[in-house]
């Protein structure tokens, strides 16, 4: 039948942290640019470049999780309709009646 497919926000959550930290650390640069000596620019530009590296594979983990997810969805959707033909043409058809409802109430 059909099985639940496990989520993995911990990769979800992390990436929006690098995320704002990324952001946040960008503000600070800008802000106090200027003021930055020869070794304080060195130190913030490290700082910044590896927040962003870690904001860069945090993201190609969410993408990886996600297009893992769809696949699964995709292979599963495909098992239900294999096994239950008549059951999914009968929902498609019921949605292209709703769906044909809506567009002539316009």
């Amino acid at each position: 039948m059909m099985e639940k497919i496990p989520t993995q926000t911990g990769t979800r959550e992390q990436l929006l942290s690098d995320l704002k930290s990324v952001i946040h650390d960008a503000e600070v640069w800008l802000r106090n640019g200027g003021q930055l000596t020869g070794d304080e620019l060195k130190a913030a530009k490290a700082k910044f470049e590896q927040t962003l590296s870690s904001a860069k594979e945090s993201l190609g983990e969410y993408q990886h999780t996600v297009v893992e997810k769809t696949k699964e969805a995709a292979r599963v959707t495909d098992e239900y309709v294999h096994e239950n033909p008549w059951k999914s043409v009968g929902l498609g058809a019921a949605v292209g009646v709703v769906i044909g409802m809506l567009i002539a109430r316009r």
